[in-house]
């Protein structure tokens, strides 16, 4: 890519020169905090770097999955790793948005009686929203203003949540009794929706061989917070190419029914992705070629992440789901262009 095709984010020549070694040295941290996982976690090389690549972008994960594949493991396992502060709440229907952000109790004092705010679990750095779509959607809504705005209104008052902040929610797609589907507004706040498979032979071999022995390793902390949000001020600054730009503006707006120039999104896709879609890919294929050492994205870091990107911005309309049509072929046909 020729060098006047980049887009620098920031004009400082001396700040560009020392983007490279800053570059190499957020790419030793996350090659070792790649290591780290891997002694936990088997196999899902993946699911592992999309969600690297979310908490680098700063952004939610939501994390699809059958029962038994370690997306409550490998959530507990990079707050280890990261050195973040992390929590769990367990999404069930009785559960109430004061669980979540917390509620004023009464306290008597010397002085009188005066409320007291009591955070609730969501005042962390990394909150594991376990079965999300089991919450009822009263609940879900606690968490709108979190995802979005990184604070939370009590009683009218507003309180800042720490920094970093990211929610990193599961959901079993196959067991849909008792859920509550998660509302569009809510899931446009997840930047990547992450579908984990099931693990290969040789990675379940693996993970028989260890887990069932006595010495089940544990995780270590590998970096810190602040090295967290270096790294994702880092990615910010990251230039990329106007064809790269050019590219995700073509893919997203493509996906729009109404506007797009393809027959089969007129015809199948009931509402398409939002600005936030470009956003969220702009700011992941940044993020990718931070995590594989280079200094800007590619057309291919587009491509790659498309998929993690619009599934859960998109839906199909009654006539494509009963031709039996995925969201997943219909992104294959909108990166075909640029393959």
């Amino acid at each position: 890519m020729p060098s006047d095709d980049l887009l620098r984010p920031d004009s400082d020549t001396a700040a560009s020169d020392s983007i490279f070694e800053d570059i190499e040295r957020v790419g030793e941290q996350m090659s070792a905090v790649r290591n780290g996982i891997s002694r936990v976690i088997f196999g899902q090389e993946n699911v592992v770097d999309e969600t690297l690549i979310t908490l680098l972008s700063g952004g939610h994960l939501l994390l699809l999955g059958v029962p038994g594949l370690a997306k409550t493991r490998l959530v507990e396992t990079l707050g280890t790793v990261l050195g973040l502060d992390s929590r769990r709440i367990q999404c069930t229907p009785d559960l109430m948005p004061a669980d979540i952000v917390g509620s004023e109790i009464l306290d008597e004092t010397a002085d009188g009686r005066a409320f007291r705010f009591i955070p609730g679990p969501v005042f962390t750095q990394v909150l594991m929203a376990d079965e999300i779509n089991r919450a009822s959607p009263r609940t879900q809504s606690a968490l709108l203003q979190a995802m979005q705005e990184r604070e939370v209104t009590v009683a009218g008052q507003t309180h800042k949540l720490p920094a970093p902040f990211h929610v990193l929610a599961t959901q079993n797609p196959i067991e849909q009794e008792g859920t509550y589907p998660l509302p569009e507004a809510q899931l446009d706040r997840f930047l990547l929706q992450v579908n984990i498979d099931y693990p290969d032979a040789e990675a379940e071999r693996q993970m028989l061989l260890v887990t069932t022995g006595m010495d089940d390793p544990s995780p270590v902390q590998v970096i810190d917070p602040a090295q967290l949000i270096n790294a994702q001020n880092l990615v910010r600054r990251l230039p990329i190419g106007e064809s790269v730009v050019e590219a995700i503006l073509a893919l997203v707006r493509s996906g729009r029914p109404g506007i797009s120039d393809r027959d089969e999104i007129n015809d199948w896709v009931a509402w398409g992705p939002g600005p936030r879609a470009s956003q969220a890919l702009m700011l992941a294929t940044r993020a990718r070629a931070l995590l594989q050492g280079r200094v800007s994205p590619s057309i291919d870091d587009v491509i790659a992440l498309a998929p993690a990107i619009l599934r859960h911005r998109m839906a199909l309309n009654f006539a494509a789901r009963a031709d039996g049509r995925t969201l997943d072929d219909v992104i294959d046909r909108l990166c075909d262009p640029f393959q």
